[in-house]
């Protein structure tokens, strides 16, 4: 069947599919399970994998990534299975989805196009809805030329279009590609207004509020922690990319103290660098949280490449936020490792493993609890939140007015106070009072010059 006939669309579910991959020198993948990753995201994209195909070589072919012969025996493969799609576990050109698509008559999907496809069957905020479309426009547009099987056609005088559309000789490829960068520069508008929105929403509350973020690969059990710890509501499953949108909710630490707990979008290897652009926003909560808890699935045979992953994308992420933000006016979150899933493992020597690696790391059991019996290791990581939260106990003379009436209170409620004098519509408070307290009432307009001598030094390690 001509490929032109074929790829009409990214979509893949119910398809059977084979799976492909150019082992190179500098591949990502896990040697113990080289497709297991590309095979959970086929699946989770409704595909049907039917048969792996691949080839170790130095350097990829300009044409079609494979080898001749390799890409042969992929055609044959197909035929042998019954498959009418190919997925590579790496990205392509045009060029070459388009050859490989000639030779074997299947359509060919790169990994890049079948993780914008699970993002937009996952959508469901406005937001994520826009910024999967704009992904899609950006990166897909060029590798679907097979959608329109009228590009050869020329808009003549009568032809379809209106003014501006019928110039002699103009290809109807010409117009789509006009109304999709038009579709383009709506859809920037508006995310960006939407996430302008959020930005303010973020930075307003992290002002007031001691905040945590959830971060981690995909399916490292982010969202069933965040479900434990708070009221939650959030949607987990044992599946990839089960979270597209951040969801935050108060946790309850004891002894009135609340922060706020955030679950973010999972990440992955090789994610597409747009994708990562459009969802900076989703991300927000992640580069300006106060400390990041970062989840590792350790029951997960590829938690290494997982860990490794995660940690190169946030090091970006901060590198990027850093060239945004004005000089001293942003520091990078705390980072706590969390070593989740230790319920999973058949033994304890690979955890033993990560914990001489990673002395400061929490192992845990993000289930919800049994009874009143909270799972291994949850006490412990609220112990150490709490410790963070709290900061450093310092002693310091402030002047507040007398009108702000909340800073005022905050101060009567929670610091131990040593001593007031009255002014004229000003308070002159020495007190001591934790880091935690001071945030609070910076965000209160109420000046901390020097921030004071500190008296009891909080928890600093992570």
């Amino acid at each position: 069947m001509p490929p032109s006939k074929e790829r009409t669309t990214i979509e893949v579910r119910s398809e059977r599919a084979v799976l492909a991959a150019a082992r190179l020198p500098d591949s990502t993948y896990d040697p113990a399970d080289p497709f297991g990753e590309l095979r959970a995201l086929s699946e989770q994209a409704g595909a049907v994998v039917v048969g792996e195909l691949e080839q170790r070589m130095q350097r990829p072919v300009a044409g079609t990534y494979l080898g001749k012969g390799k890409v042969e025996e992929l055609k044959q493969l197909c035929e042998a299975l019954g498959a009418t799609t190919i997925i590579f576990d790496h990205d392509l050109s045009p060029a070459q989805i388009s050859a490989i698509e000639r030779t074997t008559e299947r359509k060919v999907l790169d990994r890049s196009e079948l993780i914008l496809d699970i993002f937009a069957s996952r959508a469901t905020s406005y937001e994520a809805k826009l910024q999967v479309e704009l992904a899609q426009l950006e990166y897909t547009y060029p590798r679907l030329r097979a959608m329109w099987d009228h590009l050869e056609r020329i808009v003549g005088s009568g032809g379809i279009g209106g003014v501006g559309t019928r110039g002699p000789g103009e290809q109807q490829l010409e117009i789509d590609r006009r109304l999709v960068q038009r579709r383009r520069l709506e859809l920037e508008r508006e995310l960006e207004r939407v996430q302008d929105r959020k930005r303010r929403a973020v930075r307003q509350r992290n002002a007031e509020r001691f905040t945590v973020g959830l971060v981690g690969y995909t399916n490292a059990g982010k969202s069933t922690l965040f479900n434990t710890l708070t009221e939650g509501g959030a949607y987990a499953d044992d599946r990839v990319f089960a979270t597209l949108m951040t969801r935050t909710r108060a946790w309850d630490l004891g002894g009135g103290l609340e922060v706020m707990l955030s679950d973010t979008v999972g990440f992955v290897r090789d994610l597409p660098h747009r994708l990562i652009a459009s969802f900076r926003a989703t991300l927000e909560e992640a580069t300006h949280a106060d400390v990041l808890l970062v989840v590792l699935d350790v029951a997960d045979p590829a938690c290494e490449l997982q860990f490794q992953t995660v940690m190169k994308t946030l090091d970006d992420l901060d590198a990027e936020t850093a060239k945004m933000e004005d000089a001293g006016a942003w520091s990078p979150p705390t980072r706590v490792i969390v070593l989740n899933k230790i319920d999973r493992l058949k033994d304890n020597r690979e955890l033993l493993v990560w914990q001489q690696r990673l002395p400061d790391a929490i192992a845990l059991c993000s289930l919800p609890p049994v009874g009143d019996e909270p799972r291994p290791g949850q006490d412990k990581l609220a112990r150490r939140i709490r410790r963070l939260a709290e900061g450093d106990v310092r002693e310091l003379t402030l002047r507040v007015e007398l009108r702000n009436a909340k800073a005022v209170n905050l101060i009567e409620t929670q610091a131990e106070v040593r001593s007031r004098d009255y002014e004229d519509g000003v308070v002159v408070v020495k007190a001591e009072m934790s880091d935690r307290l001071l945030r609070q009432l910076r965000s209160l307009g109420v000046e901390t010059p020097g921030h004071g001598r500190v008296q009891r030094a909080g928890w600093k390690g992570v």
